[in-house]
C-alpha cells in the first residue's frame, strides 16, 4: 500500500482576518508497516495462557484511520526525512498535538478534531484539526501524523501521561519456577535481532551474568512463547573485592546497560544528610573484565538506586538510569535528580525539578516497581521527564504500566518489560504511541500566536502500487 499525504495549514489573524496558508506533501515512515508486519516475541499470538490480557485491535488500532493514524504532532524544528525515523529526539519534543476527538482537557498544547469536516473518503481519509487562539502556540517547522493515542498528550503532559503507552499484551508467566522468573526480572539488556537477553545480579559475594537465548523473531523446535523455555548460553560469576549490594534482607543496588559497550552496577543506601557513598562496578560486554570502586559524592543526598529481594516473591525496584555516560539518581527530598559522570565522580550536577515529585512508580505499587526508565534519549519518571538537554518536564504522574521489574526495552514501535506483584507475573508489551507515521517539513516555519486560530487539513490517500 502506497500512501500520499497533502497538508494545508491555515493561520487566521483574529484581529485583521488575514489568512496565512502553507501547503506541503509528506513522507510516509515505516511506523504503520512495523505494527502490521512485525510480531516480536509472538505478542499477537494467543500463546501464553488463558489469563493473558490482549488488546482488541478494532477501535484501538483499526481502522487504520482514524486510529493507528489518528493524531498529529507539531514540532518547532525540522525532522530528518528518513522513513526509518519513528521517534524524534527529546530535544525536539512536540510543541502541539491533537487526537481523533475534541479536546475537553485543560491542555493548551492540544487541539481538536473537527468531527464534522473529518471523514473517510473514497480512497483515504480527510482529517481537519483546529486550534483556538490559546492552543498550540509556538514555532511550527514540521508536522507528523501519529496514532490517536499519541496525539492526546505526546509523551506526557500535566493532564495525562498514560496515553503514550498502549498495552498490547500482558503474557502470564506465573507458571515459570520462581528462580527462573527472577532471572527475567533481573534483565539489563535485550538484543532483539539476535534473540539474546542478559541478566545480572549480585549473589554469594559475586556478580552473576547470564546470557540467555529467548525467542524473539525465530523459534526453535523445542521452544515456547511463554518464556518457560529460555536457554542459558553462558553463566559467568565475577568476584569483585569492593563491590557488593549493601543491606541485609533488602539488598540495595541495581545493574544497568550503559549502551557504551559496558554494563554498570551501583549500590548505595539513601542518605538525607552529609555525603553520599556509592559502590560501583563497570563490566565489559566483550570479555567480562571489570573495574570497581567507591565514590564519595560531596553534599549529594541521594535516594537508593534500587532494591532486590527474593523470598516469597521475586522483587526488584529500579530508581535510576544511565544516559550518555551519566548516572541519574533522584534526590532524597524528591525535589530534583542528580547527574553523576561515570568517568569523573567530581562531575555531579543537581537538576532541580522546580516542584516536589510525588515519587510514585510508573506502575502500581507492589513487589516490583519501576520508577525511572530511558526511552530513546528521554528519561521518564513517575511525574517528570528529563530531556537530552536536561530540561525538566512535569507530567501528571498516572499509572501507565503493568507491574514492572525491569527497565523498558525498545524495538522500533514496541516496548517490553518483565514484572509482577505478589504472585502475579507477566511479560508485558506496549506500543509507544507518539510515533511519526509521516514527516512534513515546512519550506518555511510558521508561528502560531495567541491572536491566531489554526486549521490543519490533512488528506491521506491510497495510491496504486508502482509497476516494476
Amino acid at each position: 500500500m502506497v500512501l500520499k499525504g497533502v497538508m494545508t495549514i491555515e493561520l487566521t489573524d483574529e484581529n485583521t482576518g488575514a489568512v496565512e496558508t502553507v501547503t506541503e506533501e509528506n513522507m510516509i515512515t515505516e511506523a504503520v508497516n512495523n505494527i502490521l508486519g512485525l510480531n516480536p516475541m509472538g505478542i499477537f499470538y494467543a500463546a501464553t495462557g488463558e489469563y493473558d490480557d490482549a488488546l482488541l485491535w478494532n477501535g484501538n488500532l483499526l481502522p487504520i484511520c482514524p486510529n493507528m493514524i489518528g493524531g498529529i504532532l507539531l514540532f518547532s524544528e525540522a525532522l530528518a526525512e528518513d522513513e526509518e525515523l519513528l521517534y524524534e529526539s527529546s530535544d525536539n519534543l512536540p510543541v502541539a498535538y491533537a487526537s481523533n476527538d475534541v479536546n475537553s482537557t485543560a491542555n493548551l498544547a492540544r487541539g481538536s478534531l473537527n468531527l464534522t469536516e473529518s471523514m473517510a473518503i473514497s480512497n483515504g481519509y480527510k482529517f481537519v484539526w483546529e486550534f483556538t487562539p490559546n492552543q498550540g502556540n509556538g514555532t511550527i517547522a514540521a508536522v507528523a501524523l501519529t496514532s490517536s493515542f499519541g496525539g492526546e498528550n505526546g509523551f506526557g503532559s500535566l493532564t495525562g501521561d498514560a496515553s503514550a503507552f498502549l498495552q498490547l499484551k500482558a503474557a502470564d508467566i506465573g507458571a515459570i519456577p520462581d528462580a527462573n522468573k527472577m532471572v527475567l526480572f533481573e534483565a539489563v539488556e535485550l538484543d532483539f535481532e539476535d534473540s539474546l537477553l542478559y541478566s545480572i545480579t549480585f549473589e554469594n559475594a559475586g556478580v552473576r551474568i547470564r546470557k540467555l537465548r529467548i525467542p524473539v523473531f525465530s523459534i526453535g523446535l523445542n521452544e515456547k512463547l511463554d518464556d518457560s523455555t529460555y536457554t542459558v548460553l553462558e553463566d559467568e560469576v565475577l568476584t569483585p573485592e569492593t563491590f557488593e549490594f549493601l543491606g541485609s534482607y533488602t539488598k540495595y543496588g541495581d545493574f544497568l546497560d550503559g549502551q557504551d559497550g559496558y554494563w554498570y552496577g551501583f549500590s548505595n543506601e539513601g542518605n538525607s544528610s552529609g555525603d553520599a557513598a556509592m559502590l560501583w562496578i563497570k563490566i565489559s560486554k566483550a570479555d567480562y573484565s571489570f573495574t570497581e570502586g567507591q565514590w564519595t559524592l560531596s553534599n549529594a543526598k541521594l535516594m537508593d538506586v534500587g532494591t532486590r529481594a527474593f523470598d516469597t516473591f521475586a522483587e526488584r525496584s529500579v530508581k535510576c538510569c544511565v544516559r550518555g555516560g551519566y548516572l541519574y539518581v533522584p534526590a532524597y527530598d524528591k525535589k530534583g535528580i542528580y547527574k553523576i559522570s561515570l568517568s569523573n565522580s567530581t562531575d555531579v550536577t543537581l537538576i532541580e525539578f522546580g516542584f516536589t515529585s510525588k515519587w510514585k512508580p510508573l506502575c502500581e505499587t507492589g513487589s516490583c516497581e519501576l520508577y525511572l526508565t530511558l526511552i530513546g534519549d528521554l528519561i521518564i519518571g513517575g511525574d517528570f521527564q528529563i530531556t537530552a538537554e536536561d530540561t525538566v518536564i512535569q507530567t501528571q504522574g498516572s499509572v501507565r504500566l503493568n507491574n514492572a521489574a525491569t527497565p523498558l526495552f525498545q524495538y522500533k514501535n514496541f516496548l517490553f518489560g518483565w514484572g509482577g506483584s505478589y504472585g502475579n507475573e507477566y511479560r508485558t508489551a506496549y506500543l509507544l504511541t507518539p510515533y511519526l507515521a509521516s514527516i512534513n517539513n515546512l519550506s518555511s516555519a510558521v508561528v502560531k500566536t495567541v491572536d491566531k486560530t489554526m486549521k490543519i487539513t490533512y488528506t491521506l490517500t491510497e495510491q496504486p502500487d508502482s509497476v516494476p
